[in-house]
Order: C-alpha cells, then structure tokens, then sequence
C-alpha cells in the first residue's frame, strides 16, 4: 500500500484524501450498497420493495466499515472479495431494525416511515425474514467463514429474546442489560472485524485482536445509542424516540412503564448519564488500544478514527 490518509466525513462516514489511489472506503460502502440492492431482487413486489425501502433510507453502515477496515488493515487488497460479507453484516442489522420496529411499534426508522408502518406488521416480519434468508446467498461461496456469522446472528436473536423476555418478567437489571447489549450489538461487531481478518488470513493473533477491538467498540456503540434514546428526540434519532418509554416493549400502553426504559432512565439519570458516556468511552480505548499489534497504516488510523466517532455523537 502506499502511503495514504483516510479521514472523517462529518463525523459520519470515511474516505481518502484527494489525490489517494488505493483503498476508497466510499465508494467500498457503495459497493456494499449496490450488492445489498442487487440480492434483495424478487418476483415479489412488497419482499423487493420493502426491502430497497430499509436499505435506501440510508444508515450509518458502521458495521460494513469494520469489516473493510479490517480486510485493509491485515493487508487485503481485493476489495471485490470483501464486499459480500461486509454486505451480509448489514442485511443481518438491517432484517433486525426491521423486526424491532414491529416490536416496538416503530413508526420512523433512519428518517423515513418504518417498513411496519408502511406495509403492516405482517409484510414487515416477512421482509425481515426474507433480509435474513438472503444473508446465506451472499455467504455461500465462504465456507466456515460462515459458521463464525452465523454464531453472531444467533447472538443477536438471543439477545433480543433474552431482552424481551427480562422485560416481560420484569427481570431486568443492569448486569442483564450488559448481557444483553453483549449479544445483540457487540457480536455482531466483533464478527465483522473477525470476517475482515479472516478474509485475508491474518495471523491469529490480529484476528484476536480485532475481535476484541469489535466487541469493545460494539458496546461502546450500543451504550451511546441507548443514552440517545433516552435524551435525544425523533428528529436527532432518525427513528421514533423514546418508544420503550411510549409504547412498552411487549406491553400495551395501557400497561406499566416498559421495563427496558425504567433501566436505560437508572442507568443513564443524572450523574449516571455521564457515568454511562465514561463507560462508552473506556470501551472504546479498551478497542483501540487492542489493535496496537497490527501494522501501522491509513486503514488501523481509520480503524482508530471510527472508534472515536461511535463516541462523538450528538448527545
């Protein structure tokens, strides 16, 4: 590789400095859209349009950026080989949001009008299984690269269920909360930094150390996204804020307070608020200071530099 800067945009997204002819993190990302597009094609207009509805309402596609980051940073070059996977990372996140917002009963999501709120519960839980089964076209040609996604994607659904059922036994306490955010956030991330080094066959002792970098940036990133449902609004969201305190998770409005937010308001009231942002933060140095054993480079700095940015949102 040689020598090149990538840098923030925004505080959002990544790219290199004009004038750089090796890794674009840009246009990766867009490769990244094109093929979540592309594999969501089907006979079925509410399936494909529902689907191109989530996934052209944007995102900050953080996960995917893991993913290529750490291809790049162990020394991979063919951007065309990581793409799939950093592609699969998300349609797991996307199929997700999509399921939660039925759970939630979601009314916005990334700015736009929900896949629930638009095509009804029903089209929404099918659209989020059909994100989910298209994930396994995409993984095909990857071999045992799958088993470690697929251990991610069972954590995830785990730590929704683990969620849901804490609330509807009114079980839920911060330890159980940590859990949670463990299985359905910080593995997810973990595997994506895991799948980039693998895709290129790092040594071990990089894979390890992305893993953890993954993991500790994952909790970091579901940590401050939990501060902002409780202190943001809509509009700083781009999704309907405060649903849990609203709605109830599994509960009727008519019923008591969700329980999920009762622990997210003690966890995050007062000097706690800040507590809980100290706790981001020392994630994230936990993750940065993890890649010291990779190589310098454009794409560890990028690594580093999106870290920070997990941390460095609108509160």
């Amino acid at each position: 590789m040689t020598s090149q800067t990538i840098t923030l945009v925004n505080n959002v997204g990544l790219k290199p400095h004009a004038g750089s002819s090796d890794f674009d993190l840009d246009k990766a990302v867009k490769a990244v859209e094109t093929s979540m597009l592309n594999i969501i094609n089907s006979d079925i207009d509410v399936l494909r349009d529902a689907s191109r509805h989530i996934i052209n309402s944007g995102g900050k596609r953080i996960r995917p950026k893991v993913v290529l980051l750490s291809y790049v940073a162990t020394g991979g070059t063919d951007i065309d080989y990581a793409v799939p996977p950093a592609a699969a990372i998300e349609l797991v996140h996307t199929a997700s949001v999509v399921h939660d917002d039925i759970n939630d009963h979601g009314v916005v999501r990334r700015g736009r009008p929900s896949v629930n709120a638009l095509w009804g519960r029903t089209f929404a839980l099918l659209t989020g299984d059909f994100l989910f089964t298209k994930v396994y076209e995409l993984m095909s040609p990857y071999g045992d690269l799958n088993i470690l996604f697929a251990r991610a994607a069972i954590a995830l659904v785990e730590g929704e269920t683990l969620q849901a059922a804490a609330v509807k036994n009114n079980t839920l306490t911060s330890e159980i909360y940590f859990k949670i955010i463990a299985l359905k956030t910080a593995e997810l991330f973990r595997a994506g930094a895991m799948l980039g080094a693998k895709l290129n066959d790092a040594p071990e002792a990089h894979v390890e150390a992305l893993a953890q970098y993954g993991y500790n940036v994952g909790m970091a990133f579901q940590i401050v996204d939990d501060i902002l449902d409780v202190i943001g609004d809509e509009s700083e969201l781009g999704k309907t804020a405060n649903l849990d305190k609203d709605q109830g998770k599994g509960f009727t409005s008519v019923q008591e307070d969700d329980v999920m937010n009762n622990v997210k308001q003690k966890l995050m009231d007062g000097e706690r608020l800040i507590q809980a942002r100290l706790q981001a933060e020392q994630f994230v140095e936990w993750g940065i200071s993890a890649i010291d054993v990779l190589p310098a480079s454009p794409a560890k700095d990028a690594l580093i530099d999106l870290a920070k940015v997990v941390i460095e949102r609108q509160f």
